[in-house]
């Protein structure tokens, strides 16, 4: 399989500084006491996402950017005469959501390497001389394709928060609607592994593994019962940080959790005032930079909180 650092090499290649653009949003600033534990989306809240998003939802018919992907991981450039990959993009996700709904997944997700090699079989039915590509090729081209129609960067002091949550005490952990690479550009635009930086990877989940997206319950529900078994935490000592009313804010206030909305950026910055979720949903903190967690959690009592002892011990 190509390594994570051949990976990291077209990540450090194809992406540039990327600033966050203010909301003006008005914040909400309130002391919470007594968390335990901070879990934070990825797109538009750990990272700043040039198409707002998770790159499978934000995916344009970018012709060059296909043609550029396809040279980054060697493949043949007749594949890039094709002008109809971004409609068979969507036909291939469509489809994919389709029958894990018709099995019963609410919010289903997909994973993007076995999407890229149904997009480039499709490309090539007709042909009498089929072009074979390999596992690692898809890789590649998922990732080059990614990092051109939706370039992300850290969002302005990620390191530091993160490091100081974890050096206090706090407990970190994600779930993401993401794709293989999300963790592999976490890693390399921040210049620490994830664990480095103080997540717990048990405490990491990704749509693509889950084969479920946010804002799905099942997610939550998940890390919350792994938290409560490990550690005995209780959903309101979990503290979720994400930029999106519905796919964020909505699943982890209706388990329990605390909530804190960022408005740190205009691309990604949700409300949804309309939809009928988030119509009674009131997050409990408002920032537009992740330094103010920091200030808004308080020390635990140690009176009432047990230290990180797995559960039984």
């Amino acid at each position: 399989m190509m390594s994570d650092t051949s990976l990291a090499d077209h990540i450090r290649h194809l992406l540039k500084p990327l600033s966050p653009i203010p909301t003006g949003y008005p914040l909400k600033l309130v002391k919470l006491r007594n968390i335990r534990v901070v879990v934070f989306d990825t797109y538009g809240t750990l990272l700043v996402s040039a198409a707002g998003g998770a790159g499978v939802n934000a995916a344009k018919n970018n012709s060059e950017a296909f043609r550029l992907a396809l040279k980054d991981a060697g493949l043949k450039s007749e594949f890039s005469h094709s002008t109809d990959h971004g409609t068979v993009f969507e036909e291939e996700i469509s489809a994919s959501h389709q029958k894990s709904r018709y099995q019963g997944v609410d919010h289903p997700e997909v994973e993007i390497v076995e999407i890229w090699r149904r997009i480039l079989n499709r490309l090539q039915d007709r042909k009498r001389d089929k072009t074979r590509f390999s596992h690692q090729q898809l890789r590649l081209l998922a990732l080059s394709y990614e990092c051109r129609v939706n370039p992300v960067w850290p969002m302005p002091n990620l390191v530091k928060t993160l490091t100081d949550l974890s050096r206090r005490g706090f407990r970190l952990g994600i779930i993401s609607n993401a794709q293989f690479y999300t963790e592999l550009l976490l890693n390399e635009l921040t210049g620490s592994k994830i664990q480095h930086l103080g997540f717990d990877p048990d405490f990491c989940l990704w749509s693509y593994l889950q084969g479920k997206a946010k804002p799905s319950l099942d997610l939550f529900h998940l890390l919350n019962h792994k938290l409560e078994e490990k550690y005995s935490i209780q959903p309101h000592q979990i503290l979720y940080v994400g930029n999106d009313m519905l796919k964020d804010i909505w699943p982890a206030f209706t388990i329990g959790w605390r909530t804190a909305l960022f408005s740190g950026d205009r691309r990604s910055f949700r409300l949804r005032h309309e939809d009928k979720h988030c119509r009674n949903v009131e997050p409990d903190l408002v920032i537009d930079d992740l330094a103010l967690l920091n200030e808004q959690l308080l020390p635990s009592d140690p009176l009432t909180v047990s230290p990180f002892l797995p559960k039984g011990t």
